[in-house]
């Protein structure tokens, strides 16, 4: 999103990623460092609750979307992630 991308012009940027549920900090930044060959200074999680969805094709019954967890993984001055 915007507001995510937002974060990467800063002197330490950060990066967005969306995580499985049941991992933690440090699998998350070792998993960054070891993929992408940067030096990460923080990791923040957040676990963003799925939405209630009525369907019209099930008879209007109550549906959920799923649960999703987010990274905010911030790297050392200096370094980045390259895009494509």
């Amino acid at each position: 999103t915007e507001k995510a991308l937002a974060g990467t012009t800063k002197v330490a940027p950060e990066y967005h990623f969306e995580v499985a549920k049941d991992s933690n900090k440090r699998e998350i930044r070792w998993a960054v460092e070891t993929a992408y060959g940067v030096k990460v200074a923080g990791v923040s999680t957040i676990v963003v609750k799925g939405k209630n969805k009525y369907s019209r094709m099930r008879g209007n019954r109550l549906g959920k979307r799923p649960d999703v967890k987010k990274a905010i993984v911030t790297l050392t001055e200096g370094q980045q992630i390259e895009l494509l």
